[in-house]
């Protein structure tokens, strides 16, 4: 009886130290094709993947480095433009899946992906 206890404490502790918070409404996954990141970067930083210019936004994609930690950037690397190009389309695919191409407004705008 003492070990049931002890087992049902551990479990519940467990499922209490455990972060739990509804799931944001998926969006559809959209697959965009790599020529369109590469116009986006092209717009956003030159093409410059590793682009750190002391604007507060990094890489490729001019990333902000608080967006690129809630879409899980931070598991790849501390900031975009210390990212490959691959890792930053990776993360910058859940940032589309998020916000949509509001992200990168005025690219995005002059790119004709946003309306």
């Amino acid at each position: 009886m003492r070990y049931r206890i002890a087992l049902l404490l551990a479990s519940a502790a467990t499922l209490l130290a455990v972060p739990t918070r509804a799931a944001p409404a998926s969006a559809p996954v959209v697959t965009v094709p790599d020529a369109t990141w590469e116009k986006l970067a092209g717009c956003e930083a030159d093409g410059d993947w590793h682009a750190n210019t002391g604007n507060g936004y990094f890489g490729g994609l001019q990333i902000w480095p608080p967006t690129w930690r809630e879409a899980g950037g931070l598991l790849l690397a501390t900031r975009p433009d210390l990212a490959t190009r691959r890792q930053q389309i990776q993360v910058a695919q859940e940032i589309l899946r998020r916000q949509g191409w509001q992200a990168w407004a005025g690219c995005a705008r002059d790119l004709g992906l946003l309306r």
